[in-house]
């Protein structure tokens, strides 16, 4: 460098005049613009220079012109520094072309057309745009959290719940209307609404149900009041029912086992359980395998908590609750309730053959103090007054259950902002709107967070934001009797939405306390829920996150949080029928359940007292958490569910059927098939996260094309090998019927009690439970495995790419 700047010393004293060319940046519609200008050592203006025409000569001697020698010093000067100045223009284009990759490798896709999004997240994504400036992850997460807190999300829920809305009703078709107008004044693509007429069961005012004594002759005697007359089970047998009273505890398959093995056949008796831990549907079920003539269902105490500064539930009050075995119209099983639409003449297998009735704790303990026989043990006592809780049987009971089926149209309303790059891809957010009672944390607070979250979106869209993907929102009808509203839509479009619905997300039963917080939710999300759990803050933990409450005194958070998907919710159809991955969240009080839900105590004031005042904080928390969980799955570039969740999920149940081995070796039998068929799952999961990891973002068909095989993981774990007719619920994990991995399980089981005295005889009514069978376990193992080695042959991708050991 020293000897160049010699050289063009030397040049410039060698030069014939003082002028210097000045590069001068001209503001304009050109930037960037470059101008020379000629300036002068002297004041005195220089004549402009005339123009002559171009010419080429020969090299003509030296010495043959004036200043020949100065100009060809300076060009001699010029070429020795030409190499350094083409090196030095490299470098500079070279750092530039450097500097500009990583600033486009950095950048993520935006929100449409008017925000730049650059995420802090690695696994966000951003767009270029320039007509506006650059919008990080946090700036998008603020303009969220902002337009959310200019809601109204109290008053929203106060006056939800202040509405009678039982599916069917008057007062429901207004409140349709009301959220189909809230919808139309948003900043929303379309909106609309889909009507189906289902059958529904309501009670007879005129010949209302009715328990009574029996008296010697057997004949009904002294009525027993039904001190709340208009609770009923829907979906009950209707009809009268006659038997000897027995306990039950909870009513689940073990209690009724265990009363068998203390001498007390629960067959061709009454039988009375407690609410709680598995549905009505469920204890009905469960009684009627066991030769029951009808159930009684009661709260009691013991079940919820005893805090002096809490509100309880009344003893006079009884619990509502359908007692369908299943989702959706049980009397157009498998097919959409449409109007004008021709039914097989079918009923869902799900419907009981027994009455039921929900009774209130006062009328139990009534029926309690009047049993006989063995005392039952401590952890069945409950806290009823009056003598230890004993097993019966007791005096005789006659039930009778007079409920009415009515065609009865329901309306589901629908609200969609169309995605920008991906719009025939839907992520679905959805919230029950009907109650039987006032219904305040079952159905108000959805109904009011949903509402909001559709105007806070709507907001964000008018202020430049566009997701990706189509955002869905649904206000769902029917849905206290099953989730009727809901699995209806499923099963009219079920042949496209498990092509086109990315997940769904339910807001029912959201805010039931405020100590835990939990979520129902397919492994697919479980990871996602990690990450947005860190984002949001606790709600009655300052300083914390929600992530860092629920992990505080647990190494292992999801073991704290996550729960499978039970029956009861609305989001259990989407996955274990239609295979869409889907969650429901919950806030709920440590160790008890809220006492109110589904009665006619559940209103505004006692979900208020019951959080202490908390109730504002916490359905916010629970908006700011769905909110985030719709942008990241909306938004990103790439879905973010972690396909391989699911290989954690088979490794559970393979370590269940581990301790059996033994016993299938020595019949000649393996369980290698499941093992190669997760082995396969598992690489096939890994090899497209490597797939993805070395993949360009900015690709995007190969993103779509990830984002697809992604999407439908869920869906490839429904059992091809069984009839949606026969068995709606194919799904392999959450599902029901022989070809669960669940059913494998249980009847491996039974090769440690083969020996045994087979349970239950023809006379009970009951039918006798089967000993292990060979062949039964061979096709059970043959369709499991091949569902899950069909999901892993789909994950890999196309056929070429497919290498397992099969």
């Amino acid at each position: 460098m020293e000897r160049l700047w010699g050289l063009l010393q030397g040049a410039k004293r060698l030069s014939p005049g003082p002028s210097q060319t000045i590069y001068k940046h001209v503001e304009g519609t050109q930037q960037g613009r470059l101008q020379e200008e000629e300036e002068d050592g002297e004041e005195v203006a220089e004549p402009p220079a005339r123009l002559c025409p171009m010419e080429l000569r020969g090299p003509e001697p030296r010495g043959s012109r004036p200043g020949r020698q100065n100009l060809g010093l300076w060009a001699a000067a010029g070429r020795r520094a030409t190499p350094y100045l083409v090196l030095m223009a490299l470098l500079i284009f070279t750092g530039a072309f450097l500097l500009g990759y990583v600033a486009f490798r950095g950048s993520c896709q935006a929100c449409g057309d008017d925000v730049l999004v650059v995420s802090e997240d690695i696994n966000y994504e951003t767009s270029l745009d320039a007509h506006q400036g650059t919008l990080y992850w946090s700036d998008l997460q603020a303009m969220f959290l902002r337009h959310l807190g200019e809601g109204s999300l109290e008053d929203t829920i106060r006056q939800t719940s202040l509405r009678k809305r039982m599916a069917g009703s008057a007062g429901m078709a207004a409140l349709a209307q009301d959220v189909r107008a809230a919808l139309l004044r948003q900043k929303l693509d379309h909106v609309w609404t889909d009507t189906h007429y289902v059958g529904l069961q309501f009670p007879d005012p005129a010949h209302p149900n009715t328990l009574h004594w029996v008296d010697a002759a057997g004949e009904p005697g002294e009525e027993l009041p039904l001190e709340d007359p208009d609770v009923y089970c829907p979906y009950s047998a209707t009809g009268n029912a006659t038997g000897e009273l027995v306990y039950a505890h909870y009513g689940r398959p073990e209690d009724l086992q265990h009363l068998r093995a203390r001498g007390v056949e629960p067959a061709g008796r009454l039988l009375l359980v407690r609410l709680g831990l598995i549905s009505f549907a469920q204890k009905v079920a469960s009684a009627q395998d066991f030769g029951a003539q009808g159930v009684l269902i009661y709260p009691d105490p013991a079940d919820f908590s005893q805090d002096p500064h809490k509100p309880g539930l009344s003893s006079h009050r009884a619990v509502y609750g359908h007692v369908h075995l299943g989702t959706g119209d049980p009397y157009t099983p498998g097919f959409p309730s449409f109007n004008q639409t021709q039914f097989p003449p079918v009923q869902s297998s799900g419907l009981p053959s027994i009455p039921a009735q929900p009774i209130s704790a006062d009328i139990a303990s009534l029926l309690l103090r009047k049993l006989e026989g063995p005392v039952t043990p401590q952890e069945w006592q409950g806290r009823l007054p009056g003598s230890p809780y004993r097993l019966g049987p007791g005096p005789g009971l006659h039930l009778g259950v007079n409920n009415h089926r009515f065609s009865t149209p329901i309306n589901n309303i629908f609200g969609c902002i169309e995605g920008r790059s991906e719009p025939d891809h839907y992520v679905v957010i959805g919230a029950q709107r009907d109650a039987w009672g006032p219904g305040t944390a079952k159905s108000a607070v959805g109904t009011a967070i949903l509402l909001e979250l559709v105007r806070t979106f709507s907001s964000m869209v008018s202020n430049g934001f566009r997701p990706r993907r189509s955002l869905l929102f649904i206000s769902w009808d029917g849905g206290d009797f099953g989730s009727v509203g809901s699995t209806e839509w499923l099963e009219g479009y079920l042949s496209l939405l498990h092509l086109k619905a990315v997940v769904y997300v339910s807001l029912d039963n959201t805010v039931l306390g405020d100590d835990k917080f939990h979520a129902k939710t397919s492994p697919l999300l479980i990871s996602l829920i990690e990450n947005i759990l860190k984002q949001v803050d606790s709600p009655n933990q300052s300083g914390q996150t929600l992530y860092e409450q629920v992990a505080f005194n647990n190494h292992s958070w999801d073991a704290e949080v996550i729960q499978p998907l039970p029956m009861d919710s609305s989001a259990y159809s989407f996955t274990a029928f239609a295979g869409v991955p889907a969650v429901e969240f919950s806030f709920v009080e440590d160790g008890q359940v809220y006492p109110f839900l589904h009665t006619k105590e559940d209103t505004y004031d006692n979900l208020h007292k019951m959080l202490q005042g908390r109730l504002p904080a916490v359905a916010q928390a629970v908006a700011q958490l769905t909110g985030q969980l719709l942008i990241r799955l909306s938004h990103d570039h790439l879905l973010p569910l972690d396909v391989g969740r699911y290989g954690d999920v088979v490794l559970k149940h393979i370590s269940s059927l581990n301790e059996f081995s033994g016993d299938l070796k020595a019949r000649g039998l393996t369980l290698q098939w499941v093992y190669s068929a997760r082995g396969d799952y598992i690489r096939a999961a890994e090899k497209l996260r490597k797939e993805i990891y070395s993949s360009e973002e900015s690709d995007e068909r190969l993103m779509r094309m990830y984002n697809v095989r992604i999407m439908r993981v869920e869906f490839y774990f429904l059992s091809q090998y069984v009839s949606p007719a026969d068995s709606p619920f194919r799904h392999i994990f959450l599902g029901h019927g022989d070809h669960t991995l669940g059913a494998l399980l249980d009847h491996v089981r039974l090769l440690r009690s083969s020996s045994s005295k087979a349970l239950g005889t023809a006379s009970s009514g009951v039918a006798p439970v089967l000993a292990f069978q060979e062949s039964r376990f061979r096709r059970q193992l043959a369709l499991l495995t091949w569902t899950l080695q069909g999901a892993a042959n789909a994950l890999s991708g196309d056929v070429w790419n497919i290498d397992n050991n099969f």
